[in-house]
């Protein structure tokens, strides 16, 4: 018999924690309850868990600023769940990188259908496409969601990391706004996809900046290029690093 997925649910309002867990633990996951955000923090990088539902705003430390602690030590995938669905919450939550944002009052059939669909993602296919790509000094691992760049650990957004991603997997092939765009809303299957391919481009060039720490530098910064009035590639061959 497969060992249920354990989940973390950080929130506050106790009924509705309770209500919550009573129907995930109905469909074969285990559920604790963390009441605050410190708490929630704490058990969150204790490693016993696999998904984390996480409220937005929390007592002792708000679920913004849990998720960012988070992704400083761990890639545990992270749902939001917050009775404030403006958008810039949502943009935030994903910057800061959570893996969905569920706005309240949810249906609790479709949390437990993006419950499924994160850790899908998380766990990678023994016979699917590898799970790590590696480009000159750039080396990403998608199943741990770990950058590192020349030996060194490199902190992207979650969209970022997926623009990174994309163009790694096309490395070579110029592609345009539109094509990552397109793919961009194919791989986050329950995931707000980027509002616009304006949007994406932006966030394209960002990837690159981020992908390049200073000190000490690299040849990072050089491998994503913008070829003027196409798109973007991802080339690690000496004229592409130049």
């Amino acid at each position: 018999m497969q060992t249920p997925a354990k989940v973390l649910l950080i929130e506050d309002d106790v009924r509705l924690a309770e209500r919550t867990a009573e129907y995930l633990q109905g469909h074969e996951l285990a559920v604790e309850i963390a009441g605050d955000g410190e708490t929630g923090l704490t058990r969150a990088l204790s490693g016993e868990f696999d998904v984390i539902l996480l409220d937005l705003m929390l007592p002792r430390l708000d679920g913004l600023e849990v998720c960012r602690r988070l992704r400083q030590r761990s890639a545990l995938p992270v749902i939001m769940l917050s009775a404030r669905s403006e958008e810039i919450d949502r943009i935030l939550g994903l910057e800061l990188g959570a893996d969905d944002y569920l706005p309240k009052p949810y249906s609790p059939r479709e949390l437990v259908a993006r419950i499924r669909a994160v850790l899908r993602r998380a766990v990678p296919s023994p016979e699917g496409p590898t799970s790590t790509l590696r480009c000159g000094p750039l080396v990403v691992d998608r199943a741990r969601r770990r950058i590192e760049v020349a030996g060194a650990a490199c902190d992207l957004t979650a969209h970022q990391f997926d623009l990174l991603w994309l163009l790694l997997e096309a490395r070579g092939q110029v592609l345009s706004r539109e094509q990552l765009y397109q793919r961009l809303r194919a791989l986050r299957v329950s995931r707000p996809a980027p509002t616009t391919p304006r949007s994406t481009a932006a966030s394209t060039s960002s990837s690159a900046r981020s992908a390049a720490p200073s000190p000490p530098p690299t040849r990072a910064a050089g491998l994503i290029r913008t070829v003027r009035g196409v798109g973007y590639v991802l080339d690690d061959s000496p004229e592409g690093a130049a």
